[in-house]
């Protein structure tokens, strides 16, 4: 049985049009990227956002969590983990896209590091595709086991600091061309000069994107980032 997450949330509880799901990276926890809901309101303002809490605990920071054990001692720890996450993660999205109504065509999903890999892996094997995905500062894992969707792909957009020394920048230009070989649309921003996080630029182009997403007319100005 899939374990139970859940986490700060921003936005209507009841009549949501959209949900945006935030997949906090490796060590962290929910906290740390639902302040970016705030920012992206003016732009999607009938949107509920959701921030979870990975479902373990991480060995490497205590106070925080994770999707799946790194290492860095196993090459394909990486897929072995996203695997293991990944009905955890499926089952709260149905839970979360019932509780408001709402089908995956109303869904996006945003991650940074790990939870881009999260973001990315089950985004993509959803048995209905979501408006959008954003992965910040990650890379998309297992990319020979990706197959073009028998359906219609849900579209990407990947953001990375080009001074990144944790996920090299490289990484980005890896998972693009990993997609475009799967027939899945995407697009990416490189946020220059930043390292391992989330510059106003990125974050702003974020929230353009899923605006795209949602089919909404976009009749607020980008909020500033941090």
């Amino acid at each position: 049985m899939a374990a139970l997450i859940d986490g700060p949330r921003l936005g209507p509880a009841t009549n949501a049009k959209q949900l945006v799901v935030f997949l906090h990276g490796y060590g962290s926890d929910g906290k740390d990227l639902i302040a970016i809901g705030k920012q992206w309101q003016a732009l999607l303002p009938d949107a509920a956002f959701v921030s979870p809490n990975a479902p373990e605990p991480c060995a490497q920071a205590p106070m925080g969590r994770q999707w799946f054990p790194l290492t860095m001692r196993d090459p394909a720890e990486r897929w072995i983990g996203v695997n293991k996450a990944a009905p955890t993660l499926d089952a709260f999205l149905d839970a979360e896209l019932a509780k408001h109504g709402l089908d995956d065509s109303k869904l996006a999903l945003v991650g940074f590091s790990q939870g881009t890999m999260m973001a990315l892996h089950v985004g993509l094997r959803r048995r209905r595709a979501p408006a959008g995905i954003v992965g910040f500062s990650g890379i998309l894992v297992g990319p020979e086991h990706l197959r073009p969707a028998e359906g219609q792909a849900p579209p990407v957009l990947l953001v990375h600091g080009s001074e990144d020394d944790v996920i090299p920048a490289d990484a980005l230009f890896i998972s693009a061309e990993a997609l475009a070989d799967a027939e899945v649309p995407s697009q990416w921003h490189l946020s220059v000069g930043i390292g391992h996080g989330i510059d106003g630029p990125g974050m702003g182009h974020a929230a353009l994107f899923l605006a795209t997403c949602f089919g909404l007319k976009i009749a607020a100005p980008v909020p500033a980032g941090r």
